[in-house]
């Protein structure tokens, strides 16, 4: 969640702490405080009748309490004074913030007609410790020790939760005294099961847990690879940010000390303060990177940035050692909420412009806030401990992660889109760098970045051809029927071109009425003659250009490589000299340029030069 996990509650006194902190600041404070004496205070039964007629016993029907504010009270000492235990001060399994042991009493009669074997079960795996002993008249006849800061091996059924088959006599009763501690929240959702009801329940709660973290675990993996393998960091700034919800997760319910790192009570105690870290961090740099824009204020980036690298820093110096569990707590109270605060405003104006990544940035946070709320109604005895209420956070938190999915997803569509305009309007600039406006052909540059790459390939039966066209006539068109007219006329010379020339060939404009034309693939020399007086013989059907009908003819000059030449530019030169030649001796005609066609032309342009009119 927007700190995806940032911890809303405070499950364990050593590692869950800042998950509550995490949330709300102050005002979370101020409601987490709230006594929950207040609450109408259960009116607990004399004792606790098992006559097998359910599957599944809440023992909270039954329990008296007493809290042991000096954590010194031994069991000699509560069963020394039975008086001491009072009702519970709420009417569900639940009664807020507690550093002190309390010790739960459930008297019990097992009116089973054969021995009933029941296991006792707290599904709630954020206890540090737990010692249940099981009385018989007054006699201690069994101790089981659970707790999650107790090495998983010695649990007794290896279960996720804690639990332990109590050997509960038919006709006898019993009395269970139950020490637990933590200086988180102290929600004890206890219940008497018989093994099959036990066994159902805790393969439901695999599956889901399997079905939640498995998802997120494929989120992670995903974005991972798209990240390393796309080079796109929104990827890697994600997964880092749905890390420490998934961590938080694990932990919260057991599958990490079961499955991940059984029986490592360092890491069990100080992943909770990393995991909000984590996601801290990872919040930090993905809120800045996707509300990043042309508006975005420069100290917010440097805010967001110096926010992740700091929690970074605390993270390392906890691992460390150098600060401990307390420190962290205080430090996250303060860092958590701040990347929701500083990206609010530009998720808010996205949402104003109806961009759909604002929109989901602030149903993610409504999720955030909702399921928090929850889980600290239920810190403070005011919602029942149930399915629901237990795994909100942690359903809040998978919504979370498809949501900030989305908004990655949106985000990369965003890029994409921008990264598809720029390509579209390069390749626009270019063809106008590379095109002629009025027909669309190549121009001069088009022209010779197709003909060099023509002649970078020369092979003996594939000759080049470069015929330089003049139109014959056009001048007076364009006179008589205004320069709209010429430029109808220039387009449908140039269709008409295209219309005559095989497939792969290239129609360039060079400017005015002169056109070149560049083909390949010719087996003989004379196949471009053949070429040309195809051109010639194409422009004697006039054109029709609405009201207009207009007659031009072309005068050709044309030159071969490899034979007159190698290059483009003088394949261009001996070609229009070829033209020049074509034009002064009749036009209407077809010329193979050369180097003695270059001297011959060039002799009247001296002479026009000189003042005397050429032939």
């Amino acid at each position: 969640m927007a700190g995806v996990t940032h911890g809303c509650f405070h499950m364990s006194s050593r590692h869950l702490q800042p998950l509550l902190h995490w949330c709300f600041i102050g005002w979370v404070w101020a409601f987490a405080a709230l006594p929950a004496a207040w609450a109408q205070p259960a009116a607990p039964a004399r004792s606790l009748v098992l006559d097998g007629g359910q599957d599944v016993v809440d023992v909270w029907t039954a329990a008296t309490l007493r809290f042991d504010d000096t954590g010194a009270l031994t069991l000699d000492d509560v069963l020394a004074a039975p008086a001491a235990f009072t009702a519970p001060p709420t009417a569900y399994p639940t009664f807020g913030l507690r550093r002190e042991a309390v010790w739960v009493r459930v008297p019990i009669d097992v009116r089973c007609q054969k021995r009933c074997p029941w296991i006792f079960d707290i599904d709630y795996t954020a206890l540090s410790h737990i010692d249940v002993h099981l009385l018989t008249d007054g006699q201690v006849v069994q101790r089981v020790e659970l707790g999650n800061l107790r090495p998983f091996a010695n649990r007794p059924l290896g279960s996720r939760s804690h639990s332990a088959v109590l050997n509960l006599q038919p006709g006898t009763h019993h009395e269970i005294l139950a020490r637990i501690e933590t200086q988180g929240a102290m929600i004890l959702p206890i219940t008497l099961n018989t093994p099959g009801a036990f066994h159902a329940r805790a393969l439901n709660e695999q599956m889901l847990q399997g079905l939640l973290g498995g998802l997120g675990f494929c989120l992670l993996l995903y974005s991972v690879a798209q990240g390393l393998g796309l080079r796109e960091p929104l990827f890697l700034k994600y997964a880092l940010m749905i890390s420490g919800s998934l961590l938080f997760s694990v932990l919260q319910f057991g599958i990490g000390a079961q499955y991940l790192w059984t029986d490592n009570l360092w890491f069990e105690s100080h992943i909770g303060a990393l995991s909000a870290l984590i996601a801290s961090a990872g919040s930090f740099l993905f809120i800045e990177h996707v509300l990043a824009g042309p508006d975005t204020s420069p100290l917010f980036t440097r805010v967001m940035k110096g926010g992740a690298a700091f929690a970074a820093l605390v993270g390392v110096a906890y691992v460390a050692g150098l600060i401990d569990t307390r420190a962290v707590s205080a430090i996250v109270s303060v860092l958590g909420l701040m990347p929701v605060l500083m990206g609010m405003p530009g998720a808010v104006k996205r949402t104003l412009r109806g961009d759909p990544v604002g929109v989901s940035f602030l149903v993610a946070w409504a999720v955030y806030f909702i399921a928090t709320a929850v889980i600290i109604m239920v810190i403070n005895g005011r919602a029942p401990v149930n399915f629901w209420t237990l795994h909100s956070f942690q359903i809040g938190a998978t919504i979370d992660m498809l949501l900030f999915m989305r908004v990655l997803g949106l985000r990369m569509k965003a890029i994409h889109t921008q990264a598809r305009h720029a390509t579209l309007e390069r390749d626009a600039m270019r063809s106008l760098a590379h095109s002629d406006p009025l027909t669309g052909l190549p121009n001069r540059r088009g022209l010779n970045a197709e003909l060099t790459a023509a002649l970078s390939r020369p092979r003996a039966d594939n000759r080049v051809a470069v015929f330089m066209l003049d139109l014959d006539g056009f001048k007076p068109v364009n006179d008589r029927h205004g320069h709209d007219v010429g430029d109808e006329l220039l387009i449908a010379v140039a269709q008409r071109l295209n219309d005559t020339l095989r497939r792969g060939d290239t129609v360039a404009r060079l400017g005015g009425d002169e056109f070149v034309v560049m083909t390949g693939q010719l087996q003989r020399d004379e196949d471009a003659l053949h070429l040309g007086e195809q051109l010639l013989k194409a422009f004697a059907e006039p054109f029709i250009l609405g009201q207009h009908t207009c007659s031009v003819g072309l005068t050709i000059g044309y030159a071969l490589s490899p034979a007159d030449a190698a290059d483009a530019v003088t394949l261009l030169k001996f070609a229009d000299a070829a033209m020049y030649v074509g034009k002064a001796s009749g036009k209407g005609c077809i010329r193979r340029g050369g180097l003695a066609v270059l001297r011959e032309s060039q002799t009247p342009r001296d002479d026009a030069v000189a003042g005397q009119p050429a032939p």
